[in-house]
């Protein structure tokens, strides 16, 4: 868990749900490659505080953390998989590290596994909007970044594929403005009850606080838009809510753009619109809100986990249960199904939520989903430790 986890833990109340596809809920069940995918998102709390530490840490092949989230996935052995908080370097060397030194190599007699595509593309964490961003007076990173970082990359995402994805068809909405979603819920300050962001600061605020990006994989005969993001946690402001009204929107985008309501969108090489009717696709990532429980504003995930063109498969895990039963305290004031939590966070004041996805379209069959969170007891038990999220997946007939 990284510092600014820890402290979201400590503020954020919340619930999270998890599902496990197997009753047994440590045994992560077989898909037969050759009938099903499966798809996967992982948020592996691997950013580091300064640029190039990740990389060099990486290279070494010396790091019994990464050694346990490579163990996970080597555990679960997801198809196409998501990775936030994974930060960013535009020569790759990260990612080819971790595959060749970590999943390419047996963790606790695990098979190797081998990731043929990967990509990962610039974040709008730790990049400086030039301007004092956040209206303290100083112009400084990581709070006037486009998005909370202390270097540009820090808290990155990359996908690893064992399916070709479509360089020339990939979108990333890095960029796109906030001011320009229609309605958008701008922070309003609660004094002067104006837009709390003076005109000069909403010319430059790009909505998207890492990216958006439309991954489209090609499964067969099939295209399989992966759409994958991490939105900006709905705490670490005051009462204007101005990070509970981005995290609201950086989940809309997608549910726009699934919904056939984008017309207003642009993406990075200036084309507008959002995916045509009738697309396949998963939305994934670690959203920072639960359904239930916490402080995103107007329960945020519901426009994904209640939008009609989404199968919310709700994956479970018997190790939500335990550990929400085990920790108690914050745990027992939430709605939310324990079985279906996602995160471990601050027992006292946040307990355990739903916070990270992986939903498909309705019009994909699903064959199976989990969250990867035994207990204890079971095979992998140790292994949780590694990060403060889990690794959720959905297995999706070909």
């Amino acid at each position: 868990m990284n510092a600014r986890s820890f402290f979201w833990s400590l503020v954020l109340v919340g619930t999270l749900t998890i599902a496990a596809g197997n009753p047994a809920g440590a045994q992560v069940p077989a898909h037969d490659s050759t009938d099903t995918v499966r798809f996967a998102s992982f948020n592996v709390a691997m950013n580091r505080r300064n640029t190039g530490d990740l990389k060099k840490e990486l290279i070494s092949g010396e790091s019994p953390k990464t050694q346990k989230i490579a163990e996970i996935i080597q555990r679960v052995r997801p198809d196409v998989l998501l990775i936030n908080e994974f930060d960013y370097d535009e020569a790759g060397e990260g990612l080819k590290a971790f595959q060749e030194k970590f999943l390419g190599v047996s963790q606790n007699d695990q098979k190797p596994i081998e990731y043929p595509h990967v990509r990962a593309w610039p974040v709008n964490t730790g990049e400086d909007s030039g301007i004092d961003l956040n209206l303290d007076g100083k112009h400084r990173l990581p709070r006037d970044g486009f998005g909370f970082g202390y270097f540009p990359g820090q808290y990155a995402m990359a996908v690893l594929s064992k399916y070709p994805i479509d360089e020339a068809k990939t979108r990333t909405f890095q960029k796109f403005l906030w001011k320009d979603m229609p309605d958008a819920k701008l922070p309003i300050d609660p004094a002067s009850k104006e837009s709390y962001y003076p005109k000069h600061v909403m010319e430059v605020f790009r909505l998207s606080s890492k990216n958006h990006v439309d991954v489209p994989i090609s499964v067969g005969d099939k295209t399989i838009h992966f759409l994958i993001s991490h939105p900006t946690p709905p705490v670490f402001d005051g009462k204007e809510d101005s990070n509970g009204c981005r995290n609201h929107d950086e989940i809309r985008l997608f549910a726009d753009y699934v919904s056939g309501k984008a017309d207003y969108l642009y993406d990075d090489a200036g084309n507008k619109g959002g995916l045509p009717d009738g697309s396949h696709f998963v939305i994934a990532g670690d959203l920072n809100a639960d359904p239930l429980d916490g402080a995103s504003r107007d329960n945020a995930a519901r426009l994904l986990t209640e939008n009609p063109l989404i199968n919310d498969t709700k994956p479970s895990s018997e190790g939500g249960t335990h550990y929400a039963k085990e920790q108690g305290q914050a745990n027992t004031d939430h709605q939310g199904d324990p079985s279906n939590d996602t995160g471990d966070f601050g027992d006292k004041d946040v307990g355990n939520m739903r916070i990270d996805y992986c939903l498909p379209s309705k019009n994909l069959t699903v064959s199976g989903t989990g969250v990867f969170w035994p207990k204890p007891d079971q095979p992998g038990g140790d292994l949780v430790e590694a990060s403060d999220h889990r690794l959720i997946w959905v297995d999706l007939k070909k």
